[in-house]
C-alpha cells in the first residue's frame, strides 16, 4: 500500500507540474507559486543552426577561447549541465572570456547529424573547446555530466 501510495503522489506531482508549466523532470513541483519564470543558465549561449554557421561563428572570434556545447531537451545529462553546472557561479566567472556557443540537436536534422559527424560525437552532451586560433582542443572535450567541481578542472585543463 505504501509504494502504491507513493507512485500515486509522484504521478499527481508531475500532473501538477507539467499544467504549471515545469519541463524539469527533476523539479516538478518547480514553477508552482512563482510569478515570474526564472532566467534559465544557458541564455549566456548563442546558438549556432549548422556546419557554416559554427565556422563562421569561430572565426569572428579570433583571439578568443570558444566553448560548443551539444545540447537537446530530451538529454537528461544536458538538463543536468545546465541546472547544477552552468549555473554555478564559479563556473560561470570562469567561462567570462568565452565565446559560448550551444548546438541544439533536439530535432536531429540533417545539419544536426552532419554536426555530430564532423566532431565524431554520437549525441549530447558534448562540450567542445577552440583556441585563440579557432582550432579545436581535442584533448579536451567533456563528454557525460560533469559537476560544477570535475567542470572547473577540465575548464582549467583547456586554459579557459
Amino acid at each position: 500500500k505504501g509504494i502504491g501510495l507513493f507512485i500515486l503522489l509522484l504521478g499527481v506531482a508531475y500532473l501538477v507540474g507539467a499544467l504549471s508549466g515545469a519541463h524539469d523532470i527533476m523539479r516538478p513541483l518547480g514553477n508552482v507559486g512563482r510569478n515570474g519564470a526564472q532566467a534559465p543558465a544557458t541564455e549566456q549561449f548563442s546558438r549556432v543552426k549548422d556546419i557554416a554557421e559554427l565556422d563562421q561563428r569561430i572565426t569572428q572570434a579570433r583571439g578568443q577561447i570558444v566553448m560548443l556545447d551539444f545540447y537537446a531537451d530530451w538529454c537528461v545529462s544536458c538538463k543536468e549541465m545546465e541546472r547544477f553546472t552552468f549555473a554555478d557561479a564559479a563556473v560561470q566567472a570562469k567561462l567570462k572570456p568565452a565565446l559560448l556557443l550551444q548546438a541544439d540537436v533536439t530535432a536531429n536534422s540533417e545539419a544536426d547529424q552532419a554536426m555530430l559527424k564532423r566532431y565524431g560525437l554520437y549525441g549530447p552532451p558534448a562540450i567542445l573547446f577552440f583556441d585563440a586560433q579557432g582550432r579545436e582542443l581535442g584533448d579536451f572535450r567533456v563528454t557525460g555530466y560533469q559537476d560544477a567541481t570535475r567542470f572547473l578542472q577540465s575548464l582549467q585543463a583547456a586554459g579557459i
